[in-house]
């Protein structure tokens, strides 16, 4: 069989304050920092991995808090749904929880035959959790007020916004090993039959709709994950063949990666499995020290220096 991409690696977003964004990921939805970093192009920034126990493929939100960054605006040219698989029977929890901290959502409703919830984190990222028609048995990590019965098990899907829906679903279909699954209007559902989790993309297609700005509350890229980086450079070889401008491999310490820019502007990643995130600290200690790629480790004091105080409780 044709090597497929395996689903959803990781999602990359946009936030603002650092302390505020470790909160609400780690204290409100339950899930686990699983490493602390800085952005490898900019080491004065953050970079966090929120994910399971492990930061399992399929499970890793990333983010980049800029310090003061305005906020962006979600369009046409980016990824602008962030959907998360929990449990059934767990949305009225959901809507109980983030009603009593003060975060913004909407009330229960359905979409290709799923329920689903829709919440905003402080910056305005759009999340969706949603109960899967096919039961997930991934293992999700719990937390005191979290608990397994209605805890987050990693992604459902991710929503791409763009003007035209050919370039993007040839992408999908042509490279990656996607078949579309459903329509309902101009949402189009497209799935890998090559996992079964975090392997569903849905674009809206929206052609008149206003470009995206990227800056806080919005994603920066989507990595599409691939079983090693072997496999990966397969994909390039795909992707050069299909006349599109990816990049060389790129080490990123936990995982290879390349990227390259679709036809409606939204970049994307492939990104390895290997190595994972426990290479330089042990699975219990995951996330708890801030950890830096060799080429800055010799300028650690004026990197945590420049870094914002985070207070992790």
């Amino acid at each position: 069989m044709k090597n497929k991409i395996l689903g959803l690696h990781h999602i990359t977003a946009i936030a603002g304050k650092a302390q505020r964004n470790y909160n609400f990921y780690t204290n409100t939805l339950g899930l686990r920092l699983v490493k602390k970093t800085v952005n490898f192009d900019d080491p004065g920034t953050y970079h966090f991995y929120y994910g399971d126990e492990l930061g399992s493929p399929g499970s890793i939100l990333t983010f980049f808090p800029w310090e003061g960054t305005p906020s962006g605006k979600k369009g046409t040219g980016m990824a602008t749904e962030i959907g998360y698989s929990v449990p059934e029977g767990s949305l009225e929890f959901w809507i109980n929880r983030l009603g009593e901290m003060n975060v913004k959502h909407g009330t229960i409703d359905e979409r290709f035959g799923e329920k689903y919830l829709t919440l905003q984190d402080p910056d305005g990222l759009l999340l969706n959790l949603i109960v899967p028609s096919l039961k997930d048995n991934r293992k999700a990590w719990i937390t005191n007020e979290v608990k397994d019965d209605v805890a987050i098990k990693g992604f459902h899907s991710v929503v791409l916004e763009v003007r035209k829906l050919e370039p993007t679903a040839k992408i999908l279909t042509d490279i990656f090993g996607y078949q579309l699954l459903t329509q309902e209007g101009n949402r189009y559902r497209f799935i890998t039959d090559a996992n079964a989790t975090a392997n569903i993309v849905d674009i809206v297609e929206e052609p008149n709709g206003s470009t995206g700005q990227n800056a806080a509350g919005t994603n920066h890229h989507v990595a599409f994950r691939a079983k090693d980086d072997t496999t990966m450079m397969e994909f390039r070889e795909k992707a050069l063949t299909a006349g599109l401008n990816i990049t060389d491999k790129i080490d990123r310490n936990y995982f290879y990666s390349l990227y390259f820019r679709e036809p409606n502007g939204i970049l994307f990643e492939i990104a390895s499995d290997n190595p994972g995130f426990a290479t330089d600290e042990p699975v219990n200690e995951l996330g708890t020290h801030l950890m830096l790629p060799p080429q800055y480790e010799a300028y650690r004091t004026r990197i945590e220096a420049w870094l914002p105080e985070l207070n992790q409780v």
